[in-house]
This record gives structure tokens, sequence and C-alpha cells, in this order.
């Protein structure tokens, strides 16, 4: 990971208040690359923790934390206004922020038949890692176009997950964000301004994960492989690249880059199927 590749440079995290989250990581490695990072979340307490942290890693001024419901529009443009005046712009929107049905208060559990999924789990999750991805990146845009430069980030999951038996709305929803992130990135071809996915690769040890799981969590992928792939994307080596997913687990940067981009990328949303549609 290149030194101080983020000097001068602004980022939103959203999803950051986890003290085991990507978001958190991705928060840790933009500081210790030189941004100021505004953390996003609706846990307050999280938050305090997590710029607490970063304060003792970078300075009093490294970072701001802004409780927000990123599934509110009107909250949302409100973040992106205060970080651009707090922390003097806005360059890197890292949309992380993610629920999963089993962690609401109606939730019939990790895997469950979508006839028994309410519809207020599925609204509440849709409106989160969908919604809310549409939401930041459009109150973000205007300002990255206009600077002729700019990052936006989607962090959703392995393809296995989004279809995966059982996994209504978590997998759909993070299917339906990266197809987002395909299309915008069409959208701004040509702008200065990429959009790109990153993912873990598979299972992370992240709340995603229940705590009575049958599983192992040391030897689950551990949220710190974020840190050098987020750091990379979010930064001007990364300049050209758009509308590709990075699989941080296969990152590695002992390769050359164009060696570690065939092990660890692909097109986002996998248009490499080739169209399908009939068109007059």
């Amino acid at each position: 990971m290149a030194e101080r590749a983020l000097d001068g440079k602004v980022a939103i995290v959203t999803g950051a208040a986890s003290p085991i989250g990507l978001g958190r990581e991705v928060a840790l490695a933009f500081v210790k690359a030189g941004a100021r990072v505004a953390m996003v979340d609706v846990d307050q307490a999280g938050l305090e923790a997590r710029l607490a942290e970063l304060r003792a890693l970078a300075g009093p001024h490294c970072a701001a934390a802004l409780v927000t419901d990123t599934s509110d529009p009107v909250a949302v443009d409100e973040a992106v206004r205060r970080t651009i005046a707090d922390l003097g712009g806005l360059h890197i929107v890292v949309n992380n922020a993610g629920l999963h049905h089993s962690r609401l208060s109606d939730s019939r559990g990790l895997d469950v038949s979508f006839w028994e999924v309410s519809p207020a789990t599925w609204s509440r999750v849709i409106a989160v890692n969908l919604s809310g991805p549409f939401f930041l990146a459009r109150a973000a845009v205007g300002h990255l176009r206009a600077q002729k430069w700019g990052r936006i980030i989607g962090v959703t999951t392995s393809l296995d997950t989004m279809y995966r038996k059982g996994g209504a709305p978590y997998g759909p929803s993070k299917a339906a964000h990266e197809a987002f992130i395909a299309t915008i990135a069409q959208d701004l071809e040509g702008s200065g301004v990429t959009a790109n996915v990153l993912v873990p690769g598979g299972a992370a040890n992240t709340n995603m994960i229940p705590a009575g799981a049958p599983f192992d969590r040391a030897k689950l992928i551990q949220p710190s492989v974020m840190q050098a792939p987020a750091v990379w994307l979010a930064s001007a080596a990364s300049d050209g690249l758009n509308g590709r997913r990075l699989i941080a687990f296969h990152w590695d940067e002992r390769l050359p880059l164009k060696e570690r981009l065939e092990k660890a990328s692909a097109p986002a949303a996998w248009p490499q199927l080739g169209a399908q549609a009939v068109l007059p």
C-alpha cells in the first residue's frame, strides 16, 4: 500500500461504526494514507469510539462522525454538505453500510424462505443496501463531476451470496447494488469520476455473521483485507479503472499491477455473460 497515497483527499465511508466492520478498516486505511474521513452510521456510540480511534492514530482533524441514516435522502444530502464544509472537500464515496435481514427484530433467522420475510424487513434491507448507495452517490456526484475527479466505491457481496437459498432480501439487495455500480460507471465514463465494486471475497468476520452462527470466526476472511485495495481504488493510481469488481482476498501487492488486477478483478455485474436481450 503506497504511503500517503490519499494526501489531500476527503472521503465519506458509510457503515463505519462497528469495531469489527469493513467500514472501520477502510476508514483506518484512508487516514493512514493521508485522507480525512467522514464516518457515517446510525450507531452514535460506535461512531464516537471509531472517531477517537482514528484521531489517536492521525490527529484531531483527520476525521468526523456523522450520525446519519443513509436510507433518508434528506439526511444524506446534509451529510455530504457537512463533509464538504467541515473537512474541506469530497473526493471519495464508499457505500459500505449494509443490513442483513437476520439483524432485524422480526427476523426468522439467517436462512429464511422468502415467504417468511415480512414486508417491513424486505423494505428496510432494500432501503439501506440499495437506496442508500443511490442517495449518497446522487448527493455527491455533482461535486465530484464539477472537480473532474472522484471515486464511488460500492461494497456488495460474493455472487454465491446474491442468489443463495434462503438469502433474501440481503443477497438480492446486494446484487442490485452491484448492478447500480455497473450502470453508473457507464454514466460517468470520461468524467474523471469512476465507480467500482470492492468485496472481501467470501464470508467475513463482521457483524453480518450473527453471533450464534456455526462458523469458526478465525477461519473467516478478516476485515483488514479491505485496506490495501480500498486505498488503491481511492487513489490516483486507479485512474481509468471503471466498472470493475475487486476481490480483496485476492489482492496481492507483491504482484505487478497488471497481474494483480488479472487475479483480483473482473467486470462489475458480469457483463462478460454477453448481451441477452432481443432488441429491435
